[in-house]
């Protein structure tokens, strides 16, 4: 799909135009691919890389243009499960065109940063300033999730949601890889300022480039160490309250392991011989009156053994410490 647009008082709207100054080619298909290679002599494999998730992010000047990849977030789908992927997008830099390259549709000159526009190096750095600005959203959703991930796992016996936070950390280690790529071209960019013809102006959205992908890699590795860190401590949550839920039916068994035997005495032909001078009734109430109290001693028994088992581990371990 393409979609053109023309810098009309510092401000892009869309074009009609055969060739405008700025032309966004969105999952380009065999035709569009063919016209950029013969008709804007594009290389073919650096046009394969911008639709490449895992190529990483270079700069390269050829004759007439210069191209710049970088990696961005990928729109999040529900189909993916709480992992967060990255993708790339192709910048091809002509004296009076600017070419995007992207594999999906995403929100390229919406909000302020795209208010007063002066040239296409500036909208190819202000792209470059919304991407670190996409990543730090993404991150804010992350640290969201995670939360409420943790508040799950606290009181589940189940796997999926550790599943969920490995596909958080998997996620987190993509945009690391990503944010590291693009700080390497950023800086490539600044010194290589008056080969791109970059303005006194540009070089200080630059240096504001580099700050924001810093703050953005910072927070990113930050939540990956947080959730790398935790995430033994919360499988052994997942473990814990499994073990819980086993000494509790472990007790309910053992307090009813006697009673089924009683109950099982009780039904023979034997107890009905043996009472057979009482009323049914009275024997009958007597049993079950004698399986309560037993099983209320079982439980008791039970409950001080294990106290006193929990009493003498907890002391071992503070002599150990």
């Amino acid at each position: 799909m393409l979609k053109k647009f023309d810098i009309a008082d510092g401000v892009l709207n869309e074009s009609s135009k055969d060739v405008s100054q700025v032309m966004v080619y969105i999952n380009p298909d065999a035709e569009e691919k063919n016209q950029l290679v013969s008709r804007f002599k594009l290389d073919e494999h650096t046009l394969s890389s911008a639709l490449d998730p895992d190529e990483i992010s270079r700069l390269e000047f050829e004759a007439d243009h210069w191209a710049l990849i970088v990696k961005r977030p990928k729109n999040y789908s529900s189909e993916d499960q709480y992992l967060f992927k990255v993708s790339s997008l192709g910048m091809f830099m002509f004296r009076e065109t600017l070419i995007l390259v992207c594999t999906d549709q995403f929100q390229m000159f919406e909000g302020k940063q795209f208010q007063h526009v002066a040239s296409l190096t500036d909208i190819a750095l202000r792209l470059l300033y919304r991407t670190s600005w996409h990543f730090l959203e993404h991150l804010k959703v992350i640290n969201m999730i995670s939360a409420e991930i943790e508040q799950k796992i606290n009181a589940s016996m189940e796997n999926k949601f550790l599943l969920h936070m490995f596909s958080l950390e998997k996620g987190l280690v993509y945009y690391l890889n990503a944010l590291n790529s693009n700080a390497i071209v950023i800086e490539k960019m600044k010194n290589s300022a008056a080969k791109l013809g970059l303005t006194v102006e540009n070089i200080e959205m630059v240096d504001d480039i580099v700050i924001e992908n810093v703050q953005c890699l910072r927070q990113a590795e930050i939540y990956s160490n947080i959730i790398t860190g935790l995430m033994d401590a919360r499988g052994s949550i997942v473990n814990n309250n499994l073990n819980l839920l086993i000494k509790r039916l472990t007790m309910i068994n053992i307090v009813f392991l006697p009673l089924n035997l009683i109950a099982g005495i009780g039904g023979m032909s034997e107890f009905s011989m043996m009472t057979r001078t009482m009323h049914w009734a009275l024997s009958f109430g007597m049993l079950a009156i004698c399986m309560v109290l037993l099983g209320l001693l079982t439980f008791r028994i039970v409950m001080k053994y294990t106290g006193e088992r929990e009493a003498l581990f907890s002391a071992k371990k503070t002599r150990m410490r």
